[in-house]
């Protein structure tokens, strides 16, 4: 095919940890076919932040960028996009984004505005990996790079509307030890902690244009590597075995899951109370902080994230946390993305019967979204069904399930590779170029392809980006004045607020 002569603007982001680059400048991109801007969506006046990371000015970048050539942009899309998003305000209708009618008739076409939300509620659990220590030869291996009160300026992202509450912790367990992450070095900020996410809510600005107050608790899962799957224990546990209530004993959930969720360690400051614990407080405070205003409890994660996120969505809902002193429900939604399946059948009924909402985003490549219970779920004859259904390896998938295909985007390589069909990132930007199914794949906003490669290997290789660009600069040494190169202290990190005894009382947990 011909490039034509019409561009558009296009950032592209090679480098987000590096070195202050004053630069702000753009590349122009040639695109196919015709003249289009990568517009982005407004959701009732809610602009999507854009993730424009540092950018590298150099001729020879610009001269690799070039080829970066973007498929065309359904015009007739982005029009009825705009016209629809000029008729219907997310104020109006966040209810109904939030699952209230079970998205029905929303996902197929996707309604533009979901999948406005969809992106921003993904772009805040990529924070997670953006914020996480990986690097096994820092004594701060496991936690978060960045304090809690700069946590989204760190990221590029403090126009996103929302203030960071609290930081989560979880304790390793026998079951999951290649999920968490330890320092090779002898003095480490912690033998048995890891952080796993945290807990935001939306500022007044953003209130206003949301329609509402909205707490959003985001959970880290894994980026590419997926042997934690192989730490599954395939086998199903009473949800109700780790005190957290269900009239139901025979609803049953993944025992790996159960165990990250509620295991504690009493010496260790920073996971003495349970990831349990600490979301349950927080959720309480939060919603006691706003008595007068519209509340929302938006739980979010990817990978083995989004299974801690319906597991601590159920666990809200049943304990009635979400419910306010004087009798109102604030709405909990879960968006899972790239998830496993948590519970068994018995587990599905019970969250459907407490109106618990679930949109399920996966990329029908990836292997994650079918386990555990490869051969043992919901997909059964309803006669093998009846059979299986209370053995402790049938599995069920909860909620609603958006399909998407990377096979559909011109942007990303065919082939089925099991960490890159599992990444975060291309989800995002399958997102943004799903219209629906049998639909032509066309971008909608002007969210960078480039992003997809930060972590993986997945984009075409005429596109010229290359694998895993995204580097911490250094490796976090810093050069001092006399010369030598040295790993510097961080700032104290975050534990628990002083009020957690009161609130673990409020709900009955206090031991």
């Amino acid at each position: 095919m011909a490039i034509s002569s019409s561009t558009a603007i296009l950032a592209v982001n090679i480098h987000q940890d590096s070195a202050p680059i004053r630069s702000e400048q753009r590349f122009q991109i040639p695109l196919f076919g015709k003249k289009s801007q990568f517009k982005c969506i407004e959701s009732g006046g809610f602009k999507l932040p854009k993730r424009t990371q540092r950018h590298v000015v150099s001729k020879t970048n610009e001269s690799l960028l070039s080829n970066l050539a973007a498929p065309e942009l359904g015009k007739q899309n982005e029009q009825e996009n705009e016209e629809s998003s000029e008729k219907r305000r997310l104020a109006d209708c966040w209810r109904e984004i939030a699952g209230a009618n079970d998205w029905a008739g929303m996902l197929d076409p996707i309604d533009p505005i979901l999948r406005s939300e969809l992106i921003r509620y993904g772009e805040m659990v990529q924070a997670c990996y953006d914020s996480f220590d990986y690097d096994l030869y820092s004594s701060y291996c496991g936690s978060c790079r960045f304090i809690r009160r700069q946590f989204f300026q760190e990221l590029g992202m403090g126009d996103c509307g929302y203030e960071v509450s609290r930081y989560l912790y979880a304790t390793s367990t026998a079951n999951l030890t290649k999920f968490f992450k330890k320092s090779r070095w002898p003095k480490v900020w912690s033998e048995s902690a890891n952080w796993i996410g945290y807990v935001a809510v939306s500022n007044d600005e953003t209130s206003a244009r949301l329609g509402r107050r909205d707490i959003v608790v985001s959970w880290r899962g894994t980026v590419t590597n997926l042997e934690w799957v192989e730490d599954m224990n395939t086998f199903l546990s009473p949800i109700s075995a780790d005190k957290i209530p269900c009239p139901d004993p025979t609803v049953r959930v993944e025992s790996g899951f159960l165990d990250l969720y509620t295991a504690k360690d009493k010496n260790c400051r920073f996971c003495k109370y349970s990831a349990r614990e600490q979301i349950l407080t927080e959720v309480k405070r939060l919603i006691e902080m706003y008595p007068n205003e519209e509340l929302s409890i938006t739980m979010t994660g990817h990978s083995l994230g989004s299974a801690l996120a319906t597991l601590s969505a159920y666990d809200v809902v049943e304990t009635g946390t979400n419910v306010r002193s004087d009798g109102r429900t604030v709405p909990v939604c879960v968006y899972s993305f790239a998830g496993p399946r948590v519970g068994n059948m018995r587990f599905r009924d019970r969250v459907e019967r407490l109106g618990l909402k679930v949109l399920r985003v996966l990329n029908i490549h990836d292997i994650v979204p079918k386990s555990p219970g490869l051969f043992f779920n919901e997909s059964m004859p309803r006669v093998v069904a009846k059979v299986v259904e209370e053995q402790p390896w049938c599995y069920s998938h909860v909620g609603v399930r958006l399909e998407l295909d990377h096979k559909s985007s011109p942007f990303l390589r065919p082939e089925e590779d099991v960490g890159n069909a599992h990444n975060l990132e291309a989800h995002l930007h399958l997102l943004d170029g799903y219209h629906g199914k049998g639909q032509k794949f066309a971008l909608t906003t002007e969210r960078d392809p480039a992003l997809v490669n930060k972590s993986c290997d997945f984009l075409q290789d005429h596109l010229t980006v290359p694998p895993s660009w995204k580097q911490y600069e250094n490796k976090g040494m810093v050069r001092t004045k006399d010369g030598r190169w040295i790993l510097p202290e961080r700032p104290k990190l975050d534990d628990h607020p002083d009020d957690m005894h009161l609130y673990l009382s409020k709900l009955g947990l206090s031991s």
